[in-house]
Parts: C-alpha cells; sequence; structure tokens
C-alpha cells in the first residue's frame, strides 16, 4: 500500500520512543511505500487535497533515520492510508487539517478517522464515561473553578487542549495560588480549564493502556519523578511493566466499541488508580515502551487493523 505520514519533522524524533516513527517501520517492513509530510504543507488545491513531501525510508539509526527523497507534491486521493500523526496543541490549525483530512473519504482510510478526532479530543471523550473519571469541571469562569476547589481541597488544574504535562499544577488545599494561576492562562488563551480531584494513587503510577481497534492489548505504568506530581515521560516520568487489572478491563470494554465504531484505531488511555483521566486519540504514544516490555509487536497488530479495513 502507499503510506503518508503527516506529523511534525522526523528528522528530529527518538528512534527508540517515537511511536510514528515505529508504525514507519513497520509499516516498511511489510512492504508499504512511505511519504512524510508536515501539516504546515497540507493544502486543498480546486478540489483536490494536496501536500508537499518527501518519499521516505527509515532505518534504526539515530541521526540518520530518516532517508527523504525530493520535495514533491502529491495528491493524497492516491494513497491507501493517511496517518494523522502530528502532536497537540489542538488549536484551530489542528481542527482545520482534520476537515481538510476529512474530504479523503472513502476512498483513503485516515487513522484515526479525523471527525472524531475532531470531535473526541483527549480530555472531552472521557466527559461521556463519568461513573469512571474522577469528579472533573471544565470552565474558563474563576468562580466555578473556586466553587469545585473548595468542594474538593486538592485539585490538579491543566490546559484543556494541553499536551505532555505541560502547564499541569496541582493545588492542595492550603495552596493560594489560583487566582494568579488563572490571571496567567487567560492572559495568553481563550480556552478553558479543566480541573480534576486529585487521586494520591498517581504516586503508584500513571497508567497508559494501549488499545488497538478498541481492544485493549496492554500497559505500561509511569512513575512520577522523585518530587513530581506529573507522570508523563516527556518531563522524567520513569515507566514500568505492569499488566491490566479487572478494572482496566472493565473501563476498555466500556469505551472500546466506541472507540471502534469512530475509526479510532490506535488509542492511549491513562488510569490512575481505578478512574479514567484521559482518552488520547490524536498522537497517542507508549508503543516501543509496551513493546520491550511484553515483547509484543504492538505496530503490527495495528497495522493487521488498518489492512483488514483496507482490505
Amino acid at each position: 500500500m502507499k503510506i503518508s505520514f503527516q506529523m511534525d519533522p522526523i528528522e528530529s524524533v527518538d528512534i527508540n520512543a517515537d511511536s510514528s516513527f515505529r508504525l514507519a517501520e513497520e509499516a516498511q517492513t511489510r512492504g508499504h511505500t512511505l511519504f512524510f509530510y508536515t501539516p504546515d504543507h497540507l493544502a486543498y488545491q480546486e478540489g483536490r487535497i494536496t501536500a508537499r513531501g518527501h518519499d521516505l525510508k527509515v532505518q534504526r539509526v539515530q541521526g540518520n533515520h530518516a532517508l527523504l527523497g525530493e520535495r514533491r507534491e502529491v495528491d493524497l486521493a492516491d494513497f491507501d492510508v493517511v496517518w494523522l500523526r502530528q502532536d497537540p496543541p489542538f488549536d484551530m490549525h489542528y481542527i482545520t487539517s482534520t476537515h481538510l483530512l476529512d474530504r479523503l473519504a472513502p476512498q483513503t482510510l485516515v487513522v484515526n478517522d479525523p471527525f472524531w478526532v475532531r470531535n473526541y479530543p483527549e480530555k472531552l471523550l472521557v466527559l461521556d464515561f463519568p461513573d469512571l473519571t474522577p469528579p472533573t469541571t471544565i470552565a474558563r469562569d474563576l468562580e466555578t473553578i473556586k466553587a469545585f476547589k473548595k468542594k474538593h481541597g486538592d485539585v490538579i488544574l491543566k490546559p484543556l487542549y494541553g499536551n505532555g504535562g505541560a502547564g499541569v499544577f496541582r493545588l492542595d488545599a492550603q495552596d493560594r495560588n489560583l487566582t494568579s494561576l488563572h490571571e496567567l492562562f487567560s492572559g495568553f488563551s481563550r480556552e478553558p480549564l479543566i480541573v480534576q480531584k486529585f487521586l494520591p494513587a498517581v504516586s503508584n503510577g500513571d497508567k497508559r493502556i494501549i488499545l488497538v481497534d478498541g481492544a485493549p492489548v496492554g500497559a505500561i505504568n509511569r512513575v512520577p519523578a522523585t518530587g513530581e506530581t506529573r507522570s508523563n515521560l516527556h518531563v522524567g516520568g520513569r515507566p514500568e511493566k505492569i499488566g491490566l487489572s479487572d478494572r482496566d478491563q472493565e473501563i476498555c470494554t466500556r469505551i472500546g466499541p466506541l472507540l471502534k465504531e469512530k475509526g479510532q484505531i490506535f488509542v492511549g488511555i491513562d488510569v490512575i488508580g481505578d478512574y479514567l483521566t484521559e482518552i488520547n486519540v490524536t498522537s497517542p504514544t507508549g508503543i516501543q515502551e509496551l513493546e520491550r516490555f511484553d515483547g509484543v509487536n504492538i505496530a503490527a497488530k495495528i497495522w493487521d487493523a488498518i489492512e483488514a479495513r483496507c482490505a
């Protein structure tokens, strides 16, 4: 098949951690041809969805891992699969790219389905499952956020459309910084904030569970560094091998059919203790860590699901 990756610059990725690189590597092993472009080179041109990018070959040699051909323009309708893999922020640039990629259906499969990526961003899809999630408020209004904090005491405050642990703050019952943080966020963004009751179980780790076409295929535990609340690997969280608990299986059973129905083939959910906190559909990570811990080819499972849909 002809495969195209819409993602951030591939030249700078860590080949031992990046999930997009691993997906490209597995596709190449299967004999598929690869093309790469960044989202700023996606365009609508008189009825065609085009991209300016490079033919791509990958190899597991850091610093020389992406062999790029000459820049050329392609019609994305000529591809069998387009991967939507750029990282958030989930801003209007990101949203516009999902609208353009929508227009490739049904002849080209876009993974994950851009219509539902747009309508189910990380911290909003969980609202469909309130019994699985910690107490949550989404608001821009300071008084609403203050009332939530007064009720629950110890809370996590973060940008609604952030990623990678950026801008995440824990505010305990004695903290006096809520108003200042609200002013800070409001000064550069019109977006709401999300506030959740703090879960002490995060000290034992924040579990990332990978689902392929709605079914769980494994998990890694991300343990915060000493003195940190955030467990994201980007900010020093330590990955550990872990299995799925009965509660994890219950959560996956509840959300899996919806993910499969909406074309969310590669998803990473975050579970702290007994609670689901995020459903990551934009650019989930964790494949390579899980493969090393469990000895299972997760990338192959993802491509099996994609090839089955294309067939």
